[in-house]
């Protein structure tokens, strides 16, 4: 099964976070099928690949809770 997930990266205390999709059995810093967005919570910037995630979305791939708060702020569900 794909998943939308975060994977992280960046400093100690200082984190960021590349929306990707992966298998779900995958390490969460393991190898991803495909990158994206970002998301930075330190400053609640986001970065994102509308048609990208839309097309995933569609052919059946399932964001994990906090993604899935992520896209509604982007209002990603609404042009489905």
């Amino acid at each position: 099964m794909i998943k939308l997930r975060l994977k992280k990266y960046g400093r100690k205390g200082q984190p960021c976070y590349r929306i990707v999709a992966m298998n779900s059995k995958t390490k969460r810093d393991g190898s991803s099928i495909e990158e994206l967005g970002f998301y930075n919570p330190m400053t609640d910037e986001t970065h994102l690949k509308f048609q990208k995630i839309i097309a995933r979305l569609k052919d059946g791939a399932q964001p994990t809770e906090t993604v899935r708060n992520i896209f509604i702020r982007a209002k990603i569900f609404e042009q489905l």
